[in-house]
């Protein structure tokens, strides 16, 4: 049987993501899932779109959608730029897109669109980019873009009490929903944490690749995982989502 590798956020580090991939050496019937924000921040989002959709031919791949790809499909799809979206790197996005055919960017258009609001494996694992709020899953959420943004899964996960046990009537619902939830979203680099980090039945792999962290890959099954070198160190000269 294959391994499964879950993928941080990239945001636009291309060269992160080749890394990556080059050190994890996925094998033939490995899965790759991808819990999304491959665009804005460093100066190759359109390229990293390019990369996964060649991936995706090779490989088993999963990609979900972040809060970041929404944006960027919004404005794809014909939609002036949000002036939210361009602070927080989408302004890089639109450079980036720039020397691309209006043909060339309608198939990333269709990549993006055809993303996952979350998956769930044969073993009741759940990959989503950001959380949910639904005490039933994501799937009965009252609007999908929760999955995209929702901050309170992770919050809940590293404020739980341990001395609650889990038959309590106080324990989170959410949490008993999945033996493993693996999201990306909130950086672990806001906790001056470098590696995915591990709360309850929750692992974050956004290690902040977008910022002054590394993109990590985590095998699913081992727990083990692999970075790229500092992302900052690889696009010298650029800022990333750094202000």
């Amino acid at each position: 049987m294959g391994r499964t590798y879950v993928i941080g956020d990239i945001h636009g580090a291309l060269r992160a993501l080749e890394q990556i991939i080059d050190r994890i050496n996925p094998q033939k019937g490995d899965q790759l899932i991808f819990l999304g924000d491959y665009v804005d921040g460093w100066s190759e989002s359109q390229q990293v779109i390019q990369y996964l959709i060649a991936l995706d031919k090779t490989q088993d791949c999963i990609f979900l959608k972040g809060n970041h790809d929404a944006w960027c499909e919004d404005w794809l799809s014909g939609e002036e730029p949000d002036e939210t979206w361009l602070f927080h790197g989408g302004q890089a996005t639109v450079d980036s897109y720039r020397p691309l055919t209006k043909r060339q960017k309608n198939i990333h258009l269709k990549f993006l669109k055809r993303m996952r609001p979350y998956y769930i494996d044969h073993a009741n694992h759940l990959f989503i980019h950001a959380g949910f709020c639904s005490m039933r899953g994501p799937a009965h959420e009252h609007f999908e873009s929760n999955c995209y943004w929702d901050r309170t899964l992770w919050e809940t996960a590293l404020a739980l009490d341990h001395r609650i046990e889990q038959d309590s009537i106080f324990y989170p619902k959410r949490l008993l929903l999945y033996p493993e939830i693996f999201i990306g979203h909130t950086p672990t680099t806001n906790y001056d944490i470098y590696e995915p980090m591990h709360a309850v039945n929750v692992w974050n792999v956004d290690t902040g690749a977008a910022f002054t962290g590394r993109l990590s890959a985590l095998n699913v099954d081992t727990k083990e995982f692999w970075q790229s070198d500092t992302v900052q160190n690889l696009y010298p000269g650029e800022k990333g989502r750094n202000k």
